[in-house]
């Protein structure tokens, strides 16, 4: 437990679902809130969870793919699973994120798709992409302060430290940033599902192209995740982000997340809708 009450660490969530043959449930509480909806990073991670429990975890994820296709309110969130095919090597698992609205409809807020495959044996021989090397660490840089009302309730729970490249909102020319990131409680958070809460932990740098607030939100996220080591588990994972295109208020980006060890963990597309 955190010292403040009104704060849920990510491992209490993932302990308290229910699991009712192939639905699993969460109570997703406000401080994972992103603007009017709960943050996807916390979405795909839930939804993963249920993806394991409902058809194995003995496997670990190779890539999902995640729509958000309308806000999820605090309160009780329904993950429906179901197993597509499994074959030898691939486990292909959809979900679709549910939730009662005030007049007890049912409303969908994501669908997902999920790639499981077990590791083989192969000809290929290995690349291994080398770490881009920013200017300052994670201790030559403060911690971002999370500001109530202002700041997004969710990034209470990581210790971000920008590195290089735009912070939003600031005017700037670059199309880049580069981020140390860290989750503020690990214990009872493996790396697979740490490394898709922070794959989309960061604003796009689209944003720092403007000069004052405006309001941004992902409409599809595809993700690939590589079963890397971690190193320290406490330690700074990096998340690098590009803006690759933008045009009628849309940004096509590229995210490569890094582990505390400097390994290439995970690598992000995403097509970010900004109201602006």
């Amino acid at each position: 437990m955190t010292e403040n009450a009104s704060v849920t660490p990510l491992a209490q969530l993932l302990a308290s679902r229910r699991r009712d043959g192939h639905r699993v449930s969460f109570l997703v509480t406000p401080d994972w809130g992103q603007g009017r909806t709960t943050f996807g990073g916390l979405l795909s991670v839930l939804v993963v969870q249920a993806m394991r429990d409902v058809c194995g975890a003995d496997w670990p994820l190779r890539a999902l793919q995640t729509n958000f296709v309308g806000p999820v309110a605090p309160g009780v969130m329904d993950v429906e699973v179901t197993l597509l095919r499994q074959g030898k090597n691939i486990r292909q698992i959809q979900a679709r994120v549910t939730q009662l609205d005030a007049q007890g409809q049912e409303q969908v807020g994501g669908v997902l798709l999920g790639v499981f495959g077990t590791g083989r044996e192969s000809a290929l021989p290995h690349l291994r992409p080398a770490q881009e090397v920013v200017a300052k660490g994670p201790d030559e840089v403060p911690k971002w302060p999370f500001i109530p009302d202002v700041t997004p309730a969710f990034t209470q729970h990581l210790d971000i430290r920008h590195a290089d490249g735009v912070i939003p909102f600031t005017g700037a020319k670059e199309w880049h940033s580069r981020t140390h990131i860290r989750l503020n409680e690990v214990e009872g958070v493996d790396a697979e599902l740490q490394a898709v809460l922070l794959a989309d932990a960061g604003p796009t740098p689209a944003l720092g192209q403007l000069k004052g607030f405006a309001p941004a939100s992902s409409v599809s996220w595809a993700l690939e995740l590589r079963p890397v080591e971690v190193g320290d588990p406490k330690g700074f994972w990096r998340m690098d982000k590009d803006a690759l295109a933008t045009g009628e208020g849309y940004v096509n980006e590229k995210t490569s997340l890094w582990t505390p060890c400097g390994q290439l963990a995970a690598l992000g597309y995403q097509v970010v809708a900004v109201y602006a």
